[in-house]
């Protein structure tokens, strides 16, 4: 580069370097309870600070920077949620993401600390960053309480998800599904909303299926939706002519992915299909960056890893699937149909 030549932008590497502060922002925001005192009405800084017993002065710094990051408003002294803010991040909200936020700044943050180490040994970090061996979500869930409000948070993705996954492709032909790793029923719920002949089951692990029972009653789809309990490796799996995972492959082994493909394969009739959701990364590898960030998000987590379309289609071909076609859907998620 000679004296006279312009200089590069700047921007990506400021953004970058702020990123992690903004984060911060609406984590403590959460933690602290801002965003639940707020339901009630517009509140001054100086009452939401005895509120909450926090400093005036550093609280108030904190709410205008929620302000700036469009999470509150603010009309002369009275700070008040922004319509974002009360369906994603108040702990009485059905939508909520408070316990996947939670999750993300006591558990990931931490986690994420310890990038570089896990790059250097391809290792994910438990041990490094907590000392623990396993099972891991047993010991950050190791309460009913907690349990319920890290899945009510998945939940909360789910919902933003579940409705463009299935409406991907053209389901229509199919009468049954079973969701496998269902979590919260969300995905069989949007499918059975979108299908009005379709019947589905949310197929899961005993210590979730209460949760499910809950929110899937109270649906206007119960219905035609139940939920069973048991584990995908082990159980026998519910007969049908559908079959779903969602965000169930990324989290294994491709040892593990093959077994349970495999099963599923085996399970269906001729012409039944299995529909996975998973963020697809680009085929040449370039993006999309929330797909790469929840590829090293995987690396520090599990020991799985997200894929590419044709990563996805050649473990789907393996087991017999002949037919695999992909649909990025703008969610969190997209959405694979592999056909039998």
């Amino acid at each position: 580069m000679t004296p006279t030549s312009p200089l590069p932008d700047p921007a990506p590497v400021l953004d970058l370097l702020m990123a992690f502060r903004r984060s911060k922002v609406m984590f403590a925001g959460v933690t602290l309870g801002v965003f639940d005192a707020l339901e009630a009405g517009p509140k001054t800084a100086a009452a939401l600070a005895t509120e909450l017993k926090a400093d005036g002065d550093a609280l108030g710094r904190l709410l205008d920077a929620c302000v700036g990051l469009h999470l509150l408003t603010r009309s002369g002294e009275g700070y008040a949620n922004t319509p974002t803010a009360t369906a994603y991040l108040t702990s009485a909200s059905p939508r909520r993401l408070t316990g996947y936020l939670r999750f993300t700044d006591e558990i990931l943050w931490k986690l994420w600390g310890n990038l570089a180490d896990a790059v250097r040994d391809g290792t994910h970090g438990w041990k490094r960053t907590f000392g623990w061996d396993g099972p891991i979500f047993g010991q950050i869930f190791h309460t009913p309480d907690l349990r319920r409000e890290f899945t009510m948070g998945m939940h909360g993705m789910g919902v933003i998800s579940s409705p463009q996954v299935v409406a991907a492709f053209d389901l229509s032909r199919f009468r049954t599904l079973v969701d496998l790793g269902g979590a919260t029923g969300h995905l069989a719920v949007a499918a059975c909303r979108r299908y009005t002949a379709l019947r589905a089951t949310v197929f899961d692990l005993p210590e979730v299926t209460p949760i499910a029972t809950e929110l899937v009653g109270a649906s206007d789809v119960s219905a035609r939706v139940g939920v069973v309990s048991g584990d995908f490796f082990v159980d026998e799996l519910p007969a049908s002519d559908l079959y779903s995972l969602g965000r169930i492959l990324h989290d294994w082994s491709e040892d593990k992915i093959l077994l349970l493909l495999q099963k599923v394969y085996d399970r269906l009739p001729a012409g039944g299909a299995l529909l996975v959701a998973e963020k697809l990364i680009n085929d040449d590898r370039t993006g999309p960056d929330m797909a790469q960030m929840q590829d090293l998000n995987m690396l520090l987590v599990t020991e799985g890893k997200e894929r590419t379309l044709g990563e996805y289609a050649a473990l789907l071909r393996r087991v017999g699937f002949a037919s695999v076609d992909g649909r990025a859907t703008g969610a969190p998620v997209d959405a694979i149909l592999a056909v039998k």
